[in-house]
């Protein structure tokens, strides 16, 4: 099967808001791959607070603006693991027994995670211009529990020549950010990534990477107050980087 030429691009909030250059760069990657990138101007938030919240009809209004969005036949590419589960998972059970059900369905089946995309839909293999480098890399829970591709990340970090990659102790385990779980148990968050936080200095890397910027929040402001700690990158940003090194 040809790979496809035109994709959306689902921004995502945090990127708009806190993250405007992983957003730029994930873009940037798929132009370079060969893929013309739409960016539709309608899209808002995925919903995903609201539905985490137990706001299933607010939830629903939201994601009603990316059922309209996002419409027609070409692939989503959504540079965040949580977000791509909220539409790839959770809008078929947000919209059963709806008018919409078949439109979120359709919708569900042409999401793809930005690295998972670039993985295994185009194989795309970046060659590496950057100097040696450790690179940590933390998988965010949707991507590697509620979506299961925290092997496209890991691939795409194996195709640099001059990087190494190292996933920290406990990598499994959560970050303690969950969305609205840090705002809820503030305590219980603060002691989960600072426990993260300690594994991810532990290895020396000198930049943290991952696909959620939830969790690179999470992590950065924890590192910053602890004091030292690697520089913390989505993975977009550093694929960028790494491929356009002067």
């Amino acid at each position: 099967m040809r790979p496809p030429t035109e994709v959306l691009f689902f921004g995502t909030c945090l990127i708009d808001l806190l993250f405007p250059q992983a957003g730029l760069s994930a873009m940037r990657l798929l132009r370079e791959a060969g893929v013309r990138v739409i960016y539709p101007r309608g899209q808002t938030c995925c919903g995903q607070p609201a539905w985490n919240s137990g706001y299933r009809e607010e939830a629903r209004r939201v994601a009603l603006t990316q059922l309209d969005a996002l419409a027609g036949d070409r692939p989503v590419v959504v540079p965040s693991g949580s977000c791509a589960g909220m539409l790839r998972v959770h809008y078929p059970s947000l919209f059963a027994g709806t008018a919409d059900e078949a439109r979120a369905k359709a919708l569900a089946g042409r999401v793809y995670e930005l690295t998972e995309f670039l993985v295994r839909v185009l194989d795309w293999h970046p060659k590496d211009l950057g100097p040696p480098l450790r690179v940590a890399v933390h998988h965010s829970c949707s991507a590697r529990r509620e979506l299961g591709i925290a092997d496209a990340a890991a691939a795409l970090l194996r195709r640099l020549d001059q990087v190494e990659a190292v996933e920290p102790d406990h990598g499994s385990e959560c970050c303690g950010f969950g969305g609205t779980f840090a705002i809820k148990q503030p305590e219980l968050s603060a002691a989960m990534a600072g426990d993260k936080a300690e594994a991810i200095r532990s290895t020396g890397a000198q930049v943290l990477v991952s696909q959620d910027c939830g969790c690179l929040m999470n992590l950065g402001g924890t590192l910053a107050r602890q004091g030292g700690g690697p520089r913390v990158r989505h993975i977009a940003e550093l694929l960028w980087e790494r491929t356009h090194a002067e």
